[in-house]
């Protein structure tokens, strides 16, 4: 299976670019022969699915996605609508150095199992489904955006790992929205431990001056909208670093956007 997989993946990269460079006959041929050969299976389950970087119908019902009522700051649901702006304890007790955040779906195993098959697993192919997640869930975000900047990777974790998941996010949705992709405007300048395992006040320590704008090109940032693109949203330290360096140069307004949200109990376990 996973051999399968890798020459499904290897092929179907090859003939993308064929398809959107010249959207060829041969090429619409050569994906007909290939989905006979090797046909498409499901993210997450590898059930057979009818097309490419879907789910099957199972697996895609067992996702839980944030629908209004939620928090207009940190996204997370909320039992009831209030009325007006929307605002849960947390954003009551602690206001972010972001405006507003937005999520597609709660972090959970069945969640987890595509964000891990991007980030570990090298299966670029989910980022079609999750990008257009994304945008199902921060349509308002998007809407009068105008730069998408994705969380950087330290140039030792980057070279690591050939890719940065946010960045492959954050110039997907770009293709559709009116907003420009940015990756070069933020950088992280140190190396940071992996977030996962660390508790609250250990990711804020951990990131903690991290994240800067680059000094020639505050004037791309000064005035702007910008959505910060990232994979998951768990306690908020790494986007609250993040947006304190893009508000510090001057951005207008920085909201947060997500595949998926780690709930209060998740913390400390993601």
């Amino acid at each position: 299976m996973q051999a399968a997989a890798l020459a499904r993946k290897i092929v179907c990269m090859t003939l993308e670019t064929a398809w959107q460079v010249g959207k060829s006959v041969p090429a619409r041929l050569a994906r007909a022969v290939l989905d006979f050969a090797l046909p498409p299976c499901c993210v997450i389950c590898s059930d057979a699915v009818i097309e490419h970087n879907a789910l099957c119908a199972g697996c895609w019902s067992k996702l839980e996605f944030i629908e209004p009522p939620r928090c207009d700051v940190f996204g997370t649901p909320l039992p009831f609508d209030s009325g007006g702006r929307q605002l849960s304890a947390a954003a009551a007790r602690h206001v972010p150095a972001w405006d507003r955040a937005r999520a597609a779906v709660k972090f959970d195993g069945h969640s987890r199992k595509v964000v891990h098959a991007l980030k570990y697993h090298d299966r670029h192919e989910v980022v079609k489904l999750m990008s257009g997640l994304m945008r199902r869930g921060g349509h308002e975000l998007l809407e009068d955006a105008d730069i998408l900047v994705p969380v950087p990777l330290y140039w030792g974790r980057m070279w690591a790992r050939r890719f940065n998941q946010a960045a492959m996010l954050a110039q997907k949705m770009a293709e559709d929205v009116p907003a420009g992709y940015r990756p070069d405007l933020l950088v992280r300048g140190r190396p940071t431990q992996s977030q996962v395992g660390l508790n609250a006040k250990a990711r804020h320590d951990n990131v903690k001056g991290a994240f800067s704008v680059i000094e020639d090109l505050v004037s791309d940032v000064f005035d702007r909208r910008i959505v910060l693109v990232d994979d998951v949203l768990t306690t908020g330290a790494t986007a609250q670093a993040c947006a304190k360096s893009l508000k510090k140069a001057g951005a207008r307004r920085v909201d947060v956007l997500v595949f998926a949200l780690v709930s209060d109990a998740q913390r400390g376990h993601v």
